[in-house]
Parts: C-alpha cells; sequence; structure tokens
C-alpha cells in the first residue's frame, strides 16, 4: 500500500488539528500499518481512496476512527520500573507526611492509553494496606482516544498484556480470569476512574492534583502545543505537587512554570514565581551598582 506525500500531508494535519500530535516525517511509516485493518474494515483500497472519502465529508465518523488509529497507544504496567520507585519510596511517603491532615491523594496520569499505568498506581497504594488504611485516594486516567479509554474502563487484558510488567504473584493478587484474558479486581478498580481528555483542553476537574503523569506524550506535540500542554499540567498541580515526565522529556526551555526538583530526581516541581522575580530583580540591582 503506497503512502502519498499528499496523503501523508492530509494525514498529519487531521491528526494534529484533532490532538496536538504530529505525526513527523520519521514517524509517518506507521500509516500504513496503523490504517491496515481500518481500510480493510471499510472495504477501502487505497490511502488516496479514504483522503477522498475524508476530503468530501461522506462519512463524518470516518475521521474520528483514522485519528485513534493514527494514535500511538504503547504502554504497559509498572513501565520503566525505575519512575514507579521513586514515587513508592519517595513521593508518596512525602505525601503521606504533608497530607496527614486531609489523608487524601490525588493523581493524575494523563495520556493513561489502555490504563496501565493507572492501574500500577493503584497498585502501589493496594501493596501496602497497612500504610494507607483510611486514606482516599483517587486516580484519574485520561486519554484522547474514545476507544482505549472505553478499553481501560473495562480493565480487561490479553495474557501478553498482563505478563508485560507484571509477576505471577501480582496477576493472581490483582486480575481475575475472564473472556479475553484477566480483569482487574473490585478493589483494584475502586480507586480509579478515567474520561476522555485532551491535554490542550482545560484540565480536568477537581484540579490540585498531588501528583501528575504525562510519561512519552508531549514529545509527540510540536513546540507550541507543547507549551500549553506544560501550562495545563501546571495549573492542574497542587502548590507542592509533582510531575513526573518520560525518560527522554524535560522542562527545560519548555516553559517557566515547572523546574525539576533536586531532591527527587525525575519529579518536577511548581516554580515560585514571586521567588523568581525577586531573584531577577536581585539580580538586576547588583549589575547596576556594579555599572
Amino acid at each position: 500500500m503506497q503512502v502519498s506525500d499528499s496523503s501523508s500531508r492530509i494525514l498529519a494535519g487531521l491528526l494534529e488539528a484533532r490532538t496536538g500530535q504530529q505525526l513527523t516525517m520519521s514517524r509517518r511509516w506507521r500509516i500504513e500499518t496503523a490504517l491496515g485493518a481500518l481500510l480493510r474494515e471499510r472495504g477501502i483500497a487505497t490511502l488516496d481512496e479514504l483522503i477522498t472519502i475524508l476530503v468530501m465529508g461522506k462519512e463524518p465518523g470516518l475521521s474520528n476512527q483514522v485519528v485513534e488509529a493514527l494514535l500511538n497507544n504503547e504502554t504497559y504496567f509498572f513501565r520503566d520500573r525505575t519512575p514507579f520507585d521513586l514515587l513508592s519510596k519517595h513521593a508518596l511517603p512525602a505525601l503521606a507526611r504533608r497530607r496527614e491532615s486531609t489523608r487524601r491523594i490525588r493523581i493524575w496520569s494523563a495520556g493513561c492509553s489502555t490504563g496501565q499505568e493507572a492501574y500500577s498506581l493503584a497498585m502501589l497504594f493496594a501493596e501496602d494496606p497497612v500504610a494507607w488504611r483510611g486514606w482516599t485516594i483517587d486516580i484519574l486516567g485520561t486519554d484522547v482516544s474514545t476507544s482505549v479509554i472505553e478499553r481501560a474502563r473495562a480493565g480487561v487484558y490479553s495474557q501478553f498484556e498482563v505478563q508485560r510488567g507484571l509477576g505471577i504473584n501480582q496477576t493472581i493478587r490483582w486480575f481475575e480470569e475472564a473472556e479475553g484474558g484477566w480483569r482487574t479486581i473490585e478493589p483494584l478498580r475502586k480507586p480509579v476512574r478515567f474520561q476522555v481528555h485532551n491535554l490542550l483542553e482545560q484540565p480536568p476537574q477537581p484540579g490540585s492534583f498531588d501528583i501528575v503523569l504525562c510519561r512519552n506524550v508531549l514529545l509527540y506535540l510540536n513546540a507550541e502545543h507543547r507549551t500549553a500542554a506544560f501550562e495545563r499540567l501546571a495549573s492542574a498541580m497542587a502548590p507542592d505537587g509533582w510531575l513526573m515526565l518520560g525518560a527522554g522529556e524535560t522542562v527545560i526551555g519548555q516553559t517557566s512554570r515547572l523546574s525539576a526538583d533536586e531532591q527527587n530526581r525525575g519529579l518536577y516541581q511548581l516554580v515560585d514565581n514571586a521567588a523568581a522575580v525577586e531573584k531577577r530583580s536581585g539580580s538586576d540591582r547588583r549589575t547596576a551598582a556594579r555599572a
């Protein structure tokens, strides 16, 4: 199946307009693989024929299916284990001390795909029941894709998906056999909820999240959209909350709202704007005095 330059540009434009995500030249090889099943299902012979249908607006729902197919939904349980160790050993104990008066913790998993990250977070709490007894844990998973959010809500995963990141003991403890694979048990689902959300829109309610995870999502956005997404993420964080990004992502040169937490490498915190202004003012005064 040949992908013409014009078809690639139209599909890339559609994806970016709907989600903010770029389909760069280095990623356009995915088009054939991503859309092959959809074309067969719809009985469409070529990508150029697909583009014609999209442009003419003959099938309004088709563009949504195309966008969903083009999204990269790669995920698995406890993906890149180190970030979860950082949360369980450092961030969550610190939050437990800070939130002792309210005994409530809110976490937002942005770009959660089919939900494995959100359920992995739930396991961190469920596997330490004594420490978190009497606490209210609210874990929100969001994604721009309707189809993956539906899968996340169902909480059913294939044998292959469960084996990616989970041992046999965790599988037996937190899953039950179901048609099509393994379903997360009700106690694990209880603190987790899911909703469709675009990172470029206003943050989901109730806001003031103690931890926001947005891993391996922002790297697909252009500079303008990335800056806007950082603004949304920062506005959703509690004043003493943290943001966790993917290993290949950073706030450096991307936003003035966030900075690295030197005591918890891999986490980012809100910049104290008042202190930053005072620091710059002091520097300006010293420079003027030397002049």
